[in-house]
């Protein structure tokens, strides 16, 4: 008997107690905001627009070949994790005029997951409208404004630079 409680009973209690201690791992999904805007910022310049006007895209134009001064295309976007939602824009390498603000927007951004929109400014077209997200990934940003009174729509295409 002495032989069984040693060999049997007691390995097999130690290895019940033991097993039911294990954790569980689930894989953790991070959300739009996370991808966006990183732990704390995230920095994100734009690579590529693409025009579709009247439902006919034009081929994915990098901005390195667009027709624009070279001091906007290269502008810096910085998301914040912050609660106030904070965002930057600031010059890139090259400055429109050597006395400018390295950061020269300091607004907020939105973003509404129902139907994956965000808000916020693109220096190209000096403004902010709400971005549809077509995709978001850690390398890459893809948002498209639509205009409905003419039928046409932008695509912008962003790479992260800095991501904390």
């Amino acid at each position: 008997m002495r032989q069984f409680i040693r060999f049997l009973l007691i390995p097999g209690v130690v290895g019940w107690l033991l097993g039911g201690c294990s954790q569980q791992i689930e894989p953790v999904i991070p959300t739009y905001s996370q991808l966006l805007t990183g732990t704390e910022k995230k920095t994100w310049k734009m690579v590529s627009i693409q025009i579709i006007d009247d439902g006919n895209a034009s081929s994915v134009i990098p901005v390195n070949q667009l027709n624009a001064n070279p001091c906007i295309t290269d502008d810096l976007l910085t998301f914040y994790a912050d609660a106030e939602h904070k965002f930057e824009a600031s010059e890139g390498a090259t400055k429109c005029n050597a006395s400018d603000p390295d950061i020269y927007v300091t607004d907020t951004w939105t973003l509404v997951n129902a139907n994956a929109s965000l808000q916020f400014y693109i220096p190209l077209l000096n403004g902010v409208y709400p971005w549809k997200i077509k995709n978001l990934t850690a390398q890459t940003m893809t948002v498209e404004y639509y205009f409905p009174d003419i039928n046409a729509s932008y695509r912008f295409t962003f790479n992260p630079v800095t991501t904390k």
